[in-house]
């Protein structure tokens, strides 16, 4: 016996990035709930319920908090109006095939056109096509219903018409349809719309199922895609069963059979499939170890961009063309492939990055490298994807810097648990949280968004590949490191940025090494705590002033000579200059005066006033304000002397001032010590 599982089995693109949506907002540790079941698999809408995951039935059902998604069904415009209307966080998880269709019918409706569509009327993905058009539209289930809708209105072969299909239509009825309205109207304008992965999964189908002696489609019994796919089968083989799960499998029907095709909708997860087989392989023939190790390899757990990876696989090099921008907008570049095609490509098969601008990304004469997604022949028009193009390119490059070492840069989109998931040439690489930052400490919130360079550490199956920025961070710093311990002198200058505050300094990265500005070197005056002067982040200028290079060490410099107050008070002051001071210590033997920050001069007790002053206190105050003539300035020993009584007139003088043993100039040297340094609470003493 042979159990035969088709190529496209299982999850298309669109129906497993809408998953993997949910998935990603229940890891960042949202409330999620989804606008109708996110896929017509009750396996796995039970599976999210046990997570928490509502399904409504309507906007107005979401809960405060909520975040809702809509499947890749897509909605009519009426349900996303309402949504911004009652300022619902929503994801729009809508396939970009059947944005496409949204996006056609709309344009020519208002432009007056009748729409047709090929469809299932009551299914969601066509309701919301109709939600998008303006004016008269038909839904058309088969060439039956056309035939009746074009008796019944003779006329409509002399009006515009176009021609639309539901993604997951049966396509031999699809070609059908097409071909009974060309004979009627001529001018009626057909858009292939039909999912090139639908396409295919109904084409294996169909030949699977001429080869097999029984058929098992796997897959939701309300899907569209898997009702088609068992439609398909049945017509070439009688043995056509449809399950949901392995549970269901008819092994009384199966056991005399010689080969068993296997086909899944969809929306059918790949662990369902594996299962299902499996369990076949197990009961119908046990020593098939051939058979799982295939299914292994096959149907391992699909993260999005794994499963996007995988849709690659049918590509062949003919698929491959160089397109030539002619017009560009905020959704699509429009280009031309030669032979008389054009080509357009969507914002999302351009790039994974959800930000990019097209408008700013392209210009007009532009050439891409572009995989060919689909042809519409009548049309003479073609889907593209860059984005794809770029993912197997992308990927070779993957595992060659894997190989060579090389760092690679991309863009971190996502940050889920365990860690961050970075963007490099439209492959997704996951980068542990332990491999993401310097240090652990770091948050990785702030990589979100943000260009990173990161190495290739591991490989595994499914083009899943896993990165390492730290490795990448640590190499750099030690390049950095060894680069300034080669060139560093005493008297360098740098740029730095303050690191880290203690209470003795303030440390600074000046480019890879961290230097640390000792409190004294931080300012002129006298402060208790770097935090008076300088913070964290704070990006300043240093010197260095002294290196020790077994310990690797740095001291630096930050206060700057031009700010030394006694340089200024040099270019400002001159002796017998008149200036306004403010008293801020007191002494037995005089008043200080504050000149400048940095300066304070001494007033003698003699030189207070023109009579006899027992003790300062007696014609001062701490605060005070008043106008004193400099006398006396000692450059070399940092002293400036005051005087108030040499402004006051002689004739004023009242008494006989006692004679004066110590001039100024001659105080004691403790008293001129404190002069410049004494703190004004030891000079109040």
């Amino acid at each position: 016996m042979k159990i035969t599982l088709a190529k496209t089995a299982g999850f298309c693109f669109g129906v497993n990035a809408a998953v993997q949506t949910v998935y990603d907002l229940l890891e960042k540790g949202e409330k999620v709930c989804t606008l109708g079941p996110i896929i017509h698999n009750p396996q796995l809408v039970a599976e999210l319920e046990a997570k928490g995951v509502r399904t409504v039935a309507s906007p107005n059902e979401v809960l405060e908090g909520e975040t809702l998604v809509i499947r890749s069904h897509g909605v009519e415009k009426a349900v996303t109006d309402l949504c911004d209307d009652l300022k619902i966080n929503y994801v729009d998880a809508t396939c970009p095939f059947v944005a496409k269709i949204h996006k056609i019918v709309a344009e020519h409706s208002l432009n007056g056109y009748i729409t047709l569509i090929a469809g299932d009327k009551d299914h969601q993905e066509v309701k919301g096509i109709i939600g998008h058009t303006f004016g008269e539209y038909h839904v058309l289930a088969d060439t039956d219903e056309l035939d009746i809708l074009l008796k019944n209105n003779p006329d409509l072969c002399d009006k515009n018409v176009i021609l639309v299909s539901q993604t997951t239509f049966n396509a031999k009825i699809w070609q059908k349809v097409q071909k009974n309205l060309k004979k009627v109207c001529t001018n009626a304008k057909i858009f292939d719309t039909m999912c090139n992965a639908t396409s295919m999964r109904q084409e294996e189908a169909h030949t699977l199922s001429l080869e097999s002696d029984a058929v098992i489609v796997i897959g939701g019994r309300h899907s569209s895609n898997t009702a088609k796919l068992y439609d398909v089968c049945k017509s070439n083989c009688d043995k056509t069963f449809l399950i949901e799960t392995a549970a269901e499998l008819p092994f009384a029907e199966l056991k005399d059979c010689l080969n068993i095709g296997v086909v899944a909708g969809a929306s059918t997860p790949a662990g369902i499939i594996k299962e299902a087989i499996k369990t076949m392989s197990e009961n119908l023939q046990p020593k098939d170890e051939q058979l799982e190790e295939t299914v292994e390899k096959t149907f391992e757990e699909m993260t999005d961009e794994e499963a996007f990876e995988a849709s690659l696989s049918s590509l062949t090099g003919d698929q491959k063309v160089v397109g030539t921008v002619v017009a560009v907008n905020k959704g699509e570049v429009t280009v031309d492939i030669g032979r008389g095609v054009t080509g357009y490509i969507s914002a999302a098969e351009f790039s994974s990055d959800p930000d990019l601008d097209l408008e700013n990304e392209v210009k007009v004469d532009d050439q891409i490298n572009l995989i060919i997604m689909k042809i519409n022949d009548q049309e003479g028009t073609a889907m593209l994807s860059k984005r794809r193009y770029d993912a197997i390119a992308g990927w070779d490059k993957i595992k060659d810097a894997k190989d060579s070492g090389e760092i690679l840069t991309g863009y971190v989109k996502d940050i889920i648990k365990g860690g961050v998931v970075a963007y490099t040439n439209n492959v997704r690489v996951f980068i542990p949280a332990s491999q993401a930052t310097a240090s652990r400490n770091d948050s990785l919130e702030e990589l979100k968004g943000k260009e990173v360079s990161f190495r290739i550490i591991e490989i595994g199956r499914g083009r899943r590949a896993v990165g390492s920025i730290r490795s990448v961070l640590r190499e750099q710093k030690k390049a950095a490191e060894d680069k300034i311990w080669a060139d560093i002198a005493v008297g360098d200058r740098f740029s730095g940025t303050v690191k880290s505050l203690t209470g003795y300094g303030a440390f600074v990265d000046i480019g890879g090494v961290d230097g640390m500005v000792h409190i004294s070197e931080l300012s002129w005056a006298r402060i208790k705590n770097p935090a008076e002067v300088v913070s964290v982040g704070d990006v300043i200028d240093v010197y260095v002033k002294d290196l020790d290079t077994e310990k690797r060490k740095i001291s630096l410099g930050y206060k700057k000579a031009e700010d030394n107050p006694w340089t200024i008070f040099q270019n400002n002051y001159n002796v017998d200059d008149v200036v306004t001071v403010t008293i801020v210590s007191m002494t037995t033997y005089g008043a200080f005066a504050r000149i400048i920050p940095g300066i304070d001069g001494l007033i003698h007790i003699s030189q207070i006033a023109n009579k006899h002053v027992a003790k300062p206190q007696d014609e001062l105050k701490i605060g005070q304000e008043v106008e004193a003539k400099i006398t006396a300035v000692d450059l070399e020993q940092k002293r400036v002397s005051l005087s108030i009584r040499a402004l006051l007139p002689e004739e004023e003088v009242v008494e006989a001032v006692e004679e004066v043993t110590e001039e100024v100039t001659e105080a004691p040297a403790e008293v001129a010590e404190e002069t410049v340094e004494a703190p004004a609470e030891e000079a109040a003493e």
